[in-house]
């Protein structure tokens, strides 16, 4: 089987072929990530228990919903730059670079914990990607990432709220 993340298809956008593979490396990073952000966040929406329950189980939904779109506009930008997106549940988890969620963590504030620690990790690494974009300017990968980071500092400050 060909190693899609290496293959590069013709396309008239002016960014070098190099800066292409660049950020579509990048791109794939952040798209296994957000994607397993997204199952992280469901996995605690199905099982979480305790007084807080109804709020972090509409909480939880709200939050993965609004990933799940970052997770088609990561993947798309990937492909528009002539890349693969490389974003099946498998591939995503072979490359995730969050922590695998506990099958025992259950606990109202004990998922709220993890996944504030998680969403700090990803937006972190956004952040990163927002800055290496920039760096060999690519604009517009560089504004997809700044408008996935805004979004992960906001929902980072509503788990994060629970904490406090």
């Amino acid at each position: 089987m060909k190693n899609l993340s290496m293959q590069m298809f013709e396309t008239q956008i002016d960014i070098k072929p190099d800066t292409r593979k660049q950020m579509i490396d990048i791109l794939n990073a952040q798209l296994a990530d957000t994607f397993d952000m997204v199952s992280l966040i469901k996995q605690a929406h199905w099982n979480v228990k305790g007084p807080q329950f109804i709020a972090l189980h509409k909480l939880y939904d709200e939050l993965a919903e609004g990933l799940l779109a970052y997770v088609d506009m990561l993947a798309e930008r990937a492909t528009a730059l002539g890349g693969t997106a490389l974003g099946t549940v498998r591939m995503a988890a072979s490359s995730s670079r969050l922590a695998a969620y506990p099958a025992d963590l259950v606990h109202d504030m004990d998922t709220v914990r993890f996944l504030a620690e998680q969403m700090a990790h990803l937006a972190a690494t956004t952040r990163a990607a927002a800055n290496q974009a920039e760096q060999v300017h690519d604009m517009g990968t560089n504004d997809l990432f700044i408008e996935v980071v805004r979004d992960l500092d906001k929902w980072l400050w509503f788990l994060e709220a629970h904490l406090q």
